[in-house]
């Protein structure tokens, strides 16, 4: 077997960034009125900026394939170029069409050479489950070297042309024309951007970041659906796909928006969180004191404390001067958070030899965790 070092790290983001105040008129308003659950979230969540591609006349400037492409393209230079690489594992929740895999149309954009390409789907852990594979590809020396993605363009889905359909035939029913609190709430949460790393099997340059190990736990097999989109989530809590719907219907329930259940998600996000984290630390021997960095991926900041005061409940408290963020700046960009809060701290110049770093990213689409650690060399 093997070690397998991310050599490279970068990030794109698309546009300018958007402040609160600009959201509405770059998403667009619902029924041209403001939204009654845009004030709430954000204070709750305290994201700042964040970025979209969508142009200034609201034309979408970018596709999720493109993000992808320009965040790869960062990663290279005379040095390292798209004819180098050897494999493709890209991860996403938002990809820009059902049918090709989101790594083929991103390899498609790269027009490089064959190779073998992956798509990992889900929600926020898709970008860490294309990591692993990368990951088990090189350390089993099927490849010496890939290139890893996450990346989202959710704002395509947020957009007020989304909920029309939805708005126009609540009018006709002659109900209140406000779309659900499940749907609105992720209008306000979720961000565009891509995030690559190269890895490799040997260390390169300043610094390189080493694979310990990767660890994935799912708890679907005891918790329903919480977060979704293509289908609706009936009583019993199960889901029926979009599939079963009529065309007509598709509109009609906005059938494509993200949605969550909140309820749930506050019930049992940060329980479940907790308790994936001591299975890998015993997995693995390690505790906080083994940790430098901690970087949690965290979509609001509603729930930082209670993440550490559940921690600190159950004896693996981590201090707040090891946690590493960077969601007020750039938002929730799902798959795409976790490599993008690692770019920033590998360029931050702050990381010497020898650091422990631990990746931890929570999917709530049915409670998915995700955990990577590394270590400085």
């Amino acid at each position: 077997m093997k070690d397998v070092y991310i050599t490279r790290i970068s990030k794109f983001l698309p546009n300018l960034p958007v402040g609160n105040d600009q959201m509405e008129e770059k998403l667009g308003y619902v029924n041209d009125s403001p939204s009654r659950a845009k004030n709430i979230v954000l204070r709750s969540n305290q994201i700042k900026t964040r970025y979209y591609a969508i142009g200034e006349n609201g034309e979408m400037t970018h596709s999720n394939a493109q993000l992808t492409e320009e965040a790869i393209k960062n990663l290279c230079d005379d040095e390292f170029t798209v004819n180098d690489m050897e494999l493709l594992s890209c991860g996403t929740s938002s990809p820009d069409q059902l049918l090709p895999s989101h790594a083929a149309m991103v390899h498609g954009l790269l027009k490089n050479r064959n190779l073998e390409i992956n798509s990992a789907s889900g929600v926020c852990c898709s970008g860490m489950n294309a990591l692993k594979f990368g990951y088990l590809s090189v350390k089993s020396d099927q490849v010496s070297n890939a290139v890893c993605t996450g990346s989202e363009r959710s704002s395509s889905r947020l957009k007020s042309t989304v909920f029309e359909d939805e708005v126009s035939n609540l009018k006709k029913l002659e109900a209140n024309p406000i779309i659900a609190f499940e749907k609105d709430f992720l209008r306000w949460m979720l961000s565009d951007g891509a995030g690559a790393v190269l890895l490799e099997n040997e260390p390169k340059g300043a610094i390189s970041l080493k694979i310990e190990w990767m660890e994935g736990y799912s708890y679907a097999f005891e918790m329903e659906t919480c977060m979704y989109s293509g289908g609706e989530k009936l009583e019993d809590g199960s889901l029926k796909p979009w599939s079963d719907y009529s065309s007509e219907e598709w509109g009609k329930q906005s059938l494509f928006s993200v949605k969550q259940d909140v309820k749930l998600l506050g019930e049992h996000i940060l329980e479940k969180a907790v308790d994936s984290l001591k299975k890998a630390y015993e997995k693995h021997g390690i505790s906080p004191a083994d940790v430098d960095y901690y970087l949690p991926h965290i979509s609001s900041n509603y729930f930082k404390q209670g993440f550490y005061d559940e921690m600190k409940d159950k004896g693996v408290e981590m201090p707040y001067d090891k946690w590493f963020l960077n969601l007020e700046k750039v938002g929730n960009i799902g798959s795409a958070s976790i490599y993008i809060m690692l770019e920033e701290l590998v360029h931050s110049g702050t990381l010497k030899k020898g650091d422990r770093i631990l990746l931890f990213v929570p999917e709530s689409a049915r409670f998915s965790y995700t955990y990577a650690y590394l270590t400085v060399h």
